[in-house]
């Protein structure tokens, strides 16, 4: 109901929300157009961009047409049938404009109400996007959405937060874009180029990002949105017109050689697009909605902030990108890089380059500090400044990224010369240890040509890749030639061999055979990559020979971990990792990560000697046990030993808010001769050093630079406690488990459901699924699973919320196969008909398993006793010991219920008595034992990871004739028992009563006596 208070638009919107019967088509159409007019979109009365009643051209009429859409109204979208004949009705609208105009059209049915947006998928027309208005939803909301529509605004300033809500993959815009691509993927995706391009990018990926590389055809559409929109881009920065531009033009990035700007825009994995019909009114869409942004006023972190806005966040975490924060990038370099002019720096993992941005700006201040003629300075900075990422998006984005920080103003100055932007595809750790690129002398790229894997080969001299720019244009000719020849003929190579100065008769020979074979792929139709695939891996051999190596690296290597390798990656990393000190055994295997290793190989291949390094790293490089190795600063290898002199380091764990999602650290190092014999006497290594300069603060706001943030950072020095290395140090670490992996929880966890005035039978109970915010898709959109099941399979579950200090909240119910008292049932197991309730559940459990799972590797029952951790909770024994897997403070209590089924959030060990409960009940809950454990545990964010680390302190084995360990479990029960007195609301957030628990035992009497005891234990 309105006020008089209420703004035009609000009284517009109440109107257009209120679906009462006697309102007419008519009047909706009215206020749908005034809502267009008034709501700020850029639209006027007078700009014709507004037409009620737009003829088709069948004689059909448009409701209302704006730009390159049409908004179909209808009374009250409720009805299914009404809402399948007005989407039968605005398909057709949308075919016929697509036709006439050439560009994707999209269409939006509404009763002002219920706004839905459609695009065409093929012949289809497919809702992308909705949004319904509700009586106290702000008009601004559905303007925002409409406006991701009609992309009528001009001038937007390109924020990261405009980029995030109107480019990101909640945006309509972003849904609309990809339901487009994704169409014409899915039709052409068959062509042997695009499927050539699709292999290529898999290959890549999954040989960087083992099994958490999802290879699927939505990452790859994604990515070629993403990497399409930064080379658009690219052209926006530099002021270039694109609305007229030819969209081959736009994506191989013509104009910018026309410019002598090279590197920046090029053929690519992505390249597909304008290859397959369709595609360039797709470019056109796209590079429409882009001009609407004020790309002259771009942050220079813009498309770091578009990566992560589409990239959803699990996805980038399973692959190990954790991308720096900017102010962090500019203080590495700033305290790495010490004489930019002299200095050639590279960043082996760069990312979306926002170290690379902070080394050239600060290499092109120094030059113009000095006079440097620009025309000189923009040459010299290619040989100065680089880059590599094996992740093709993360390229092309470091590309337009090196564009900014050389800034519009010198770009178009008439003073520049030619400029190079070196940042390549290319594999810093080289897995292959570089003999599949390596040949006598040669580069050799293989083409996957005549179906088998690498059967043909493109083979170049090591000497032709000297000279970069030399190179790349012999490159890019003798692409250009094949792509554009006459088919099936062989094109004299001369008039090249002449213009370049190429007279060795051994060269030319070998060019004339690579001229073939490039000839013969793109007859088959297998073209348009290998000069981009060729140049970007030649250009990180050249750097790794001797004799070009840098003179500082800096970056983010990837923080992978180990046990998300695929298990060839595991091999070549534990190969790889032995040979080089750095492997620490396979009972921490899961906790080694590939950064560790990446930093040793980009150290080997590509830092001369004297040369110094700064590495953002996993906090546990600075004190964890499995760090050792890397920390002693010595990685022999058979082909090339490496000494290292740390020379310091930053901890930054204590920072607020995180901004990775484990704790970080930045490591300074330099490289030393790695002698033999009598001559490596004084080349000895330099282990990192124990001080580390401590960082704490809060830091204000996510894109602040150095000069803001260091007034909010303290700085100073603290002395790292190493943990010891003896990682087996109680008898209790092999009497603990970690509880069952019992998900997906919408599988398992239920409710139990009133029964009805009929009740079910003996034995029986009607239950229902139990749902959390913390549900991750596909699962958290399921139905709720809902049925009836024998008593008997409906257990009482502990998750780490469930336990507190000394004291345990109600357990939540999960069904669960478990017949009796041992056995656990599958799916096949002839016993499991004989529960038909259970079996109804199980089969239905197992279908939605099947229907939604991410991999094939494992069955349901597979999944649930995964590792054999519920199966081996089976006969339960009387008492349990449990505690929490992670946290800032350890809560361990004792189980009495043998029918409590332990979560893998917790571990869990038996005791033999409930003495020997209340003995290590009373160890672990006390301060003192978390202070001590602290430094060994790992840690992410605020929590820290206390797994086994409790295990790593010398707390031995109860004793009962031992009146120290009498003491401990007397102190322990009196605690217990003024615990289950004291009188909690057990609803209550679990973080917040543990925090009130201990501060009641803080306060106890036996606080003091228990806090010693524990102390003098534990020396």
């Amino acid at each position: 109901m309105t006020t008089a208070s209420q703004t035009n638009l609000e009284k517009l919107l109440a109107r257009l929300l209120d679906r009462k019967p006697m309102r007419t088509e008519a009047t909706l159409q009215a206020d749908v157009r005034q809502l267009l007019l008034d709501g700020g979109l850029n639209l006027d009365e007078n700009d014709l961009s507004v037409d009620l009643e737009a003829q088709v051209g069948d004689g059909r009429r448009i409701d209302i047409e704006v730009g390159f859409t049409a908004i179909e109204t209808k009374k009250d979208l409720r009805s299914a049938a009404i809402l399948k004949d007005a989407v039968k009705q605005l398909g057709g609208y949308v075919h016929a404009r697509t036709e006439q105009v050439g560009q994707r059209y999209v269409g939006i049915l509404t009763d002002g109400a219920d706004w839905r947006a459609y695009s065409l998928s093929g012949d289809d027309l497919i809702q992308v996007s909705r949004f319904e208005v509700k009586q106290k939803t702000p008009p601004a909301d559905l303007l925002r959405w409409l406006e991701g529509v009609l992309a009528t605004a001009e001038g937007i300033r390109p924020t990261p937060d405009a980029i995030e809500s109107r480019l990101g993959a909640d945006s309509v815009s972003h849904k609309l874009d990809r339901a487009t691509l994704t169409a014409l993927y899915e039709e052409h995706k068959g062509l042997p180029t695009v499927k050539l391009k699709r292999e290529l990018w898999a290959r890549l990926l999954r040989s960087a990002l083992g099994t958490q590389f999802e290879d699927s055809d939505e990452l790859f559409i994604e990515h070629t949105l993403l990497v399409n929109s930064a080379e658009i881009i690219a052209h926006l920065v530099l002021g270039i017109d694109v609305t007229d531009m030819q969209p081959s033009t736009l994506v191989l990035g013509q104009r910018f050689e026309q410019a002598q700007i090279y590197g920046v825009v090029e053929s690519d994995f992505f390249g597909w697009v304008i290859e397959v019909p369709g595609g360039e009114g797709f470019v056109r869409t796209v590079a429409r909605r882009l001009t609407r942004y004020d790309w002259a006023k771009v942050e220079h972190d813009v498309l770091k902030v578009l990566y992560e806005s589409v990239i959803a966040a699990e996805t980038r975490k399973n692959q190990g990108e954790y991308y720096t924060p900017d102010w962090l990038a500019e203080k590495v370099v700033a305290d790495a890089v010490t004489d930019p002019l002299n200095q050639r720096v590279l960043d082996p993992s760069c990312g979306s380059g926002t170290f690379l941005f902070h080394a050239a700006r600060r290499y092109l201040q120094a030059a113009e500090d000095e006079g440097r003629p620009l025309r000189q300075t923009l040459i010299d900075i290619s040989d100065h400044v680089a880059g590599i990422d094996l992740h093709p998006v993360a390229v092309a984005l470091a590309r337009v990224t090196y564009l900014l920080a050389i800034g519009r103003s010198r770009l178009v100055s008439d003073e520049r010369g030619p400029i190079r932007v070196p940042v390549y595809l290319g594999d810093s750790v080289q897995w292959q240890q570089r003999t599949d690129l390596l040949d006598h002398g040669h580069l050799v790229i293989r083409t996957e040509e005549g179906g088998q894997l690498f059967e043909n080969e493109l083979r170049f001299s090591e000497h032709l890749l000297a000279d970069a720019g030399r190179f790349d244009t012999i490159v890019n000719e003798l692409a250009d030639r094949a792509t554009n020849r006459p088919p099936k003929s062989k094109p004299s190579l001369t008039t090249l061999f002449n213009r370049l100065g190429i007279s060795s008769k051994d060269d030319q020979q070998e060019l004339t055979e690579n001229f073939r074979l490039l000839c013969h792929l793109v007859d088959n139709g297998r073209n348009h990559i290998w000069s981009y695939y060729v140049r970007n891996l030649a250009r990180p051999m050249w750097l790794s020979r001797e004799e070009n190596r840098v003179d500082v690296l800096v970056g983010n290597p990837p923080w992978l971990s180990y046990r998300h390798m695929s298990e060839e990656m595991q091999e070549l990393f534990k190969d790889m990792a032995q040979s080089r000190k750095l492997w620490r055994g396979d009972e921490v295997a899961t906790h080694q990560d590939l950064s560790g290793l990446f930093i040793a190989r980009a150290v080997q291949q590509y830092l001369a000697v004297d040369g110094t390094f700064a590495f953002v790293v996993p906090n546990p490089v600075l004190d964890r046990p499995y760090w050792s190795g890397f920390r002693a600063g010595h990685y022999p290898d058979s082909n090339e030993t490496v000494k290292i002199a740390f020379s310091g380091s930053w901890d930054l764990r204590r920072l607020r808010p995180h901004f990775f999602p484990r704790g970080s650290a930045v490591i300074f190092g330099r490289r030393i001769q790695a002698l033999i014999g009598e001559a490596a006497k004084g080349n000895t290594p330099v282990p990192l050093p124990t001080i580390t300069e401590r960082w704490t603060g809060k830091i204000p706001g996510r894109n602040s630079d150095w000069a803001h943030v260091q007034k909010w950072v303290k700085r100073e020095d603290h002395e790292l406690k190493f943990a010891g290395e003896d990682l087996i140090s109680s008898p209790y670490r092999k009497r603990f488990w970690q509880g069952a992996s019992i998900v997906p929880r919408v599988l398992f966890f239920v409710e139990q459901q009133e029964t009805g005035p009929l009740g079910l039978g003996g034995g029986r109970v009607a239950v229902r699924s139990e749902r959390s915010s913390t549900e991750k898709p596909p699962w958290k959109s399921l139905p709720d699973m809902e049925g009836v099941v024998e008593k008997e399979f409906v257990r009482p579950a502990l998750l780490g919320e469930s336990v507190l200090p000394f004291r345990l909240l109600p357990p939540r119910k999960v069904v669960l196969p478990i017949e009796g008292n041992a056995t656990l049932l599958n799916g096949e197991h002839p016993h499991l008909e004989r529960y038909p309730d259970l079996t109804n559940w199980w089969r239905a459990a197992e279908a939605q398993w099947m229907a939604n799972r991410s991999s094939e590797r494992l069955t349901l029952s597979e999944q649930l006793d995964f590792r054999h951790k519920l199966s081996d909770q089976l006969p339960a024994t009387p008492l349990r010991v449990v505690y929490g897997k992670s946290g800032m403070h350890v809560s361990a209590a004792l189980v009495d219920d043998p029918n409590a089924i332990i979560d893998h959030v917790l571990y869990w060990g038996t005791v033999a008595t409930r003495e020997e409960g209340m003995y290590l009940c009373a160890i672990l809950n006390t301060p003192a034992l978390t202070e001590v454990v602290r430094p060994l545990m790992a840690y992410s964010k605020d929590e820290r990871h206390i797994d086994k680390a409790v295990w790593q302190l010398p707390i031995p084995e109860f004793n009962s004739l031992n009146p120290g360990h009498r003491r401990l479990a007397e102190l322990g029960a009196a605690q217990a028992e003024h615990i289950a007195e004291l009188p909690i609301d057990e609803t209550a957030n679990f973080v917040k009563l543990r925090r009130v628990i201990r501060s009641v035992l803080a306060d106890s009497p036996e606080a003091e006596e228990l806090d010693l005891l524990v102390r003098l234990l534990l020396e």
